[in-house]
């Protein structure tokens, strides 16, 4: 028991201790009643005062931009750099659990369920739109490049893949690993708090946890929100294309309202029984829609663009990531900078839902894995839908041509244009809705582990309570920005990503430093046995 203890923190800190049972839920006190209350009080001021509320997000988001763009940039990169010497280092060997430890879920599993999870929707919606608005120059283009240009076109899929690649996945990585080390070889609650253990000892289970804690509630839940929010204007948008059913709020509410109740029941049947059945759904249906695009559409010019994207986006790494002198200021903020608050904003749902099924993989195996598999899929995903759509664009075929009305709609105006429309966009909608309720259910599980100290099982009503409260807050933010409601899901992102940024560079040194101590440790050990 000694030897299996060995590298544990000793801490006198028992999981669940701070627990209390209201109403037949096992919540940590004060986190669960904060963030509850919190929430509850914007859900209801927002949808009571919606042009105060869409005011006070615009202002938020100017603000956060405006002071905080340089913090958003430089926190992106410096991950990434992080995540790729973590791979090289000595640390890279240790098994997260032990050596003895090993998969509790196969490889494809692994991947199915780390990727539907962290980016599922929003390919759905801005594969085909984020592309073509860097083409026309619907709210700027990279490196200021003249719309509908060459130069323009070049840069388009790039500039995609920079916002969805590398970056993106190193933010989740360096939670993901946090809490998977510090919980499967620490012997620490799967929590937020639990990652800066070296930094605060003992006080991270007093008031400094409790914040962090409910830092990294507020950040998920508006995070997810966000993507809920792009997800019902984009179903919506799909039942107006294949049945002619109107679009306003009142369908992306009840849409919002249905995939909800879906989550719910995904949420009762757990992590096994819910969410991996509907992600290994989500890979098969992508799947399809994708070989039907990339076959239906220009198949060559697919192939050949999948290189040259590839390439074009090593090529641009640098210099999409520089914020000094940049001519493109605009473009810069209304899409790098909320596309990094986003990410971190999800950091903790995503982070944590990967540590949960990560057990057993080496910390190398996990980067490699983490960083790479998910950005050459979104290299292939956004080459299909990116190039199918662009050359309908440049040879002046369908509403693209034009540039776009309606961001919602891009897929659907695409693929309207390729044979066996019908099909696609059904199966478009089908994947959007299950994508939907994939991020929510597993949205709510991660919430529910941290608003109940850690604990892996609890309660039923408890997992509901959360799923019910994404699913209100999206509807606010909806409400709440009226004909902005794209601005105000955006403001949303923004605003609790800031603070959960600077959480996160901590969370790296911490890890950091966890890292060293569990080498010294090891090799210790091995010396000693």
């Amino acid at each position: 028991m000694r030897r299996a203890r060995l590298n544990h923190y000793d801490t006198d800190y028992e999981l669940g201790q701070d627990n209390v049972e209201v109403l037949g839920l096992d919540i940590h006190n004060p986190v669960f009643a904060i963030s509850a209350g919190l929430v509850l009080l914007f859900v209801i001021s927002t949808i009571a005062m919606p042009e105060l509320a869409n005011s006070w997000l615009s202002a938020a988001r100017a603000w956060c931009i405006n002071h905080f763009d340089w913090f958003f940039m430089a926190s992106a990169s410096g991950l990434l750099i992080f995540c790729v010497v973590l791979i090289f280092l000595p640390v890279g060997q240790i098994r997260l659990g032990g050596a003895a430890a090993r998969p509790e879920f196969s490889l494809l599993s692994w991947f199915a369920m780390l990727f539907a999870a962290g980016m599922g929707i929003g390919l759905l919606f801005w594969g085909v739109a984020e592309p073509i608005a860097y083409y026309t120059g619907w709210a700027g283009t990279p490196m200021n490049a003249e719309p509908f240009s060459p130069q323009a076109a070049q840069l388009a899929l790039p500039a995609t893949l920079y916002h969805w690649g590398l970056n993106a996945w190193a933010i989740y990585a360096v939670v993901g690993l946090s809490l998977a080390f510090f919980c499967y070889n620490k012997g620490l609650p799967l929590t937020i708090r639990s990652a800066f253990y070296p930094l605060l000892g003992e006080r991270c289970w007093g008031w400094p946890g409790h914040i962090i804690d409910i830092l990294a509630v507020l950040a998920t839940i508006f995070g997810l929100a966000t993507s809920l929010g792009f997800g019902a204007n984009q179903a919506a948008s799909g039942l107006h294309f294949l049945f002619g059913i109107d679009d306003g709020l009142a369908t992306k509410i009840a849409v919002i309202c249905g995939v909800t109740l879906c989550a719910v029941v995904s949420v009762i049947r757990g992590l096994d029984g819910g969410v991996r059945l509907l992600s290994n759904l989500n890979m098969l249906l992508a799947a399809l829609l994708m070989v039907l695009v990339f076959c239906l559409g220009p198949t060559w010019d697919i192939v050949q663009s999948l290189f040259v994207t590839g390439r074009d986006y090593l090529t641009n790494l640098i210099p999409l990531s520089n914020w000094v002198g940049r001519e493109d200021q605009d473009w810069l903020h209304d899409w790098s900078v909320f596309y990094w608050a986003w990410w971190v904003s999800w950091s903790p749902f995503v982070g944590m839902f990967i540590a949960r099924i990560s057990k057993g993989r080496t910390i190398r195996e996990f980067m490699v894995a983490v960083l790479l598999v998910p950005t050459l899929v979104t290299l292939l995903w956004m080459t299909v839908f990116g190039t199918s759509a662009l050359e309908q664009a440049q040879a002046g075929v369908g509403q693209l041509a034009q540039g776009i009305d309606k961001m919602s709609l891009a897929t659907y105006q695409m693929l309207e244009n390729l044979p066996w429309a019908a099909l696609t966009s059904a199966i478009a909608t089908v994947l959007v809705i299950v994508f939907f309720v994939t991020s929510s259910d597993s949205g709510s599980l991660v919430i529910d582990s941290i608003t109940a100290g850690g604990k892996l099982d609890a309660p039923v009503p408890q997992r509901i309570f959360w799923a019910v409260m994404e699913g209100l807050i999206a509807l606010a933010l909806l409400v709440g920005g009226g004909k902005a409601a794209l601005g105000a899901l955006q403001s949303g992102a923004i605003a609790t990503g800031l603070p959960f940024t600077l959480v996160l560079l901590m969370m790296a040194l911490s890890l950091s430093l966890g890292l060293r101590s569990e080498v010294k440790q090891l090799s210790a050990s091995n010396k000693d046995g």
